[in-house]
C-alpha cells in the first residue's frame, strides 16, 4: 500500500476513536504516531517536540487564568457582578437574561474560559430566572450562548494558545478581542429581549440610581481585577503572564480577607480543580506541535492553500475560510479547531491580505460559535449537566443567539477596524 492510502486509513481509524469518544488527546496521539512510522518520520522527535512545545514562558499565563477563573467563582466576585448587572439592566423586558449575558462578559474578562463562564454564572442566575418567569430552557440556553465570549473578551486562553503556535504578540491578540467581544454580548442582548418581549418573560423592576450604585460598590473587587488585567497589558506595564499572576494574588487576597469566602481549608481543592484543567489542555498543547510539523512534512496547507487561491478574491477566500472553521466547530471544541485548522488557514488568509491579528479574533469568534453549535456544542453539555435540562431541549431556543453571534461575525470579519482600532491606537 501507497503511504498515501495507509495515512489515510489511519485517519479514518482515529476518526472512529473520536466519534466513539476517546479523548482527543489520544486521536491526536495515535495519528501522529502512526504516521509518523509511515513516512519515517524518527519517533525519537516526539518526546523532543513535546517537550519543547511547552517550554514557552507565555504558556504560563494559562494555568494562571484558568485558577483567577476558580478563585472568582469561590470568592463571591461573580455573584457580585451578576447582582449589579441585573440592577442595572433589570428595568427592560428580558432584563434578567440580559443581566447574565452581561455577567457572563464581566466574568469572561476575568477568566478567559468559555466552559467556564457557562458553569458559573449559569448556576448563579439559572435558578433566579427560573423563579422570573423565564422558560427554564431558554434560561439555560441564555447561560450556554453567553460563555461564548469567554476565549474573546481579554484575557483569553484560547488567544494565549493561538498566539503561541502563530508567533503573534499576545497583548495584541487580547486587546483585538474587546470591541468585538462586546459586540457579540450587546447582538445577544438584543436578542434576548426580543425574545423575552415576545413571550412576555420577567418582572419588571424599576431601575434605581442608588441601588445599582450600592450593587457597583458591593462588586467594585470584580472591577478592579478588570482594571488591573487590561490597564497592565494595555499600557504594557507587564505582560499577560505578569498579568495572570497578578491576578491571581489580587484574587486569592480578595477571597480570603475581604470577601472571606474563600478559606485556608479550601484552597486545596480549588487549585486541585484547576491543575485537572490544566493538565487535560498542556498535553493536547504540546502533542499539536508534533501534529503541525508532520502536516507540513506532508504538504497540507500548500494543498489547501491551492484550492483555496483558486477561489480569486479577498472575501471569497476569508468567507471559505469562515466556513470551514464553523463546520469544524460543529464537531471540534476550540483547542482542537485551533491546533488543526490554525496553522493552515492563518497563512492562506494572510496571503490574501487579511491581517494577522484580524484573522486571529475571526478565527477565535468562529471557534466560539462552536460551542453552542451542533452535534457538538460544548457549552449546551455544560448548561445542561448545571441546569438538568436535556441537551436536545435547548437546541431550539439557542436560534436567535446563533443568528444574533452569525451576524456579529460576519460584522467583524468585513469591518477590520472593529478588531484592529484598539491595536493600532
Amino acid at each position: 500500500m501507497t503511504d498515501g492510502l495507509l495515512i489515510g486509513l489511519i485517519t479514518t481509524g482515529v476518526t472512529l476513536f473520536f466519534l466513539l469518544g476517546v479523548p482527543i488527546f489520544l486521536v491526536i496521539g495515535l495519528w501522529v504516531v502512526g504516521t509518523s512510522m509511515v513516512i519515517d518520520f524518527t519517533l525519537a522527535n516526539i518526546g523532543v517536540t513535546l517537550f519543547q512545545g511547552l517550554s514557552f514562558f507565555g504558556l504560563l499565563a494559562l494555568p494562571l487564568f484558568i485558577l483567577t477563573g476558580d478563585l472568582i467563582n469561590a470568592a463571591g466576585i461573580a455573584k457580585r457582578l451578576s447582582d449589579f448587572a441585573y440592577s442595572v439592566l433589570g428595568w427592560l423586558r428580558g432584563g434578567m437574561g440580559m443581566s447574565m449575558l452581561g455577567a457572563c462578559g464581566l466574568f469572561a474578562a476575568i477568566s478567559g474560559s468559555n466552559a467556564g463562564t457557562t458553569a458559573t454564572i449559569g448556576s448563579i442566575m439559572h435558578p433566579e430566572m427560573k423563579k422570573n418567569g423565564y422558560d427554564e430552557r431558554f434560561s439555560a440556553a441564555t447561560a450556554a450562548c453567553g460563555g461564548t465570549v469567554g476565549i474573546i473578551i481579554p484575557p483569553s486562553i484560547i488567544f494565549i494558545v493561538y498566539g503561541f503556535m502563530m508567533n503573534l504578540s499576545i497583548s495584541d491578540l487580547f486587546i483585538a478581542g474587546m470591541i468585538p467581544g462586546a459586540m457579540m454580548v450587546l447582538g445577544m442582548m438584543v436578542a434576548c429581549h426580543l425574545v423575552a418581549r415576545r413571550h412576555g418573560w420577567g418582572t419588571l423592576i424599576p431601575f434605581k440610581v442608588r441601588e445599582s450604585a450600592g450593587f457597583a460598590r458591593k462588586a467594585y473587587l470584580g472591577f478592579a481585577t478588570i482594571a488591573v488585567v487590561l490597564y497592565g497589558i494595555y499600557s504594557g506595564k507587564f505582560s499577560p503572564t505578569e498579568a495572570a499572576a497578578i491576578t491571581v494574588g489580587f484574587t486569592l487576597i480578595a477571597g480570603l480577607l475581604i470577601t472571606r469566602e474563600i478559606s485556608i481549608l479550601r484552597l486545596p481543592a480549588i487549585m486541585l480543580r484547576s491543575g485537572q484543567i490544566t493538565g487535560m489542555l498542556a498535553p493536547l498543547i504540546a502533542i499539536s506541535v508534533v501534529m503541525q510539523q508532520l502536516l507540513s512534512v506532508l504538504g497540507a496547507g500548500q494543498i489547501l492553500e491551492g484550492l483555496l487561491n483558486n477561489l480569486g478574491n479577498y472575501y471569497a477566500i476569508l468567507g471559505a475560510c469562515m466556513l470551514i472553521i464553523l463546520l469544524a466547530g460543529m464537531i471540534l471544541e476550540s483547542l482542537p479547531v485551533t491546533i488543526i485548522l490554525a496553522p493552515i488557514l492563518a497563512p492562506i488568509a494572510q496571503s490574501a491580505g487579511v491581517d494577522p491579528i484580524h484573522f486571529s479574533v475571526i478565527f477565535l469568534v468562529g471557534a466560539a460559535i462552536g460551542f453552542v453549535t451542533p452535534p457538538f456544542g460544548l457549552n449546551l453539555y455544560v448548561a445542561s449537566s448545571i441546569t438538568g435540562i436535556p441537551y436536545l431541549r435547548l437546541v431550539r431556543y439557542v436560534i436567535p443567539y446563533f443568528i444574533a453571534l452569525i451576524t456579529a461575525w460576519l460584522a467583524i470579519a468585513l469591518l477590520p477596524a472593529l478588531s484592529m482600532f484598539l491595536v493600532n491606537l
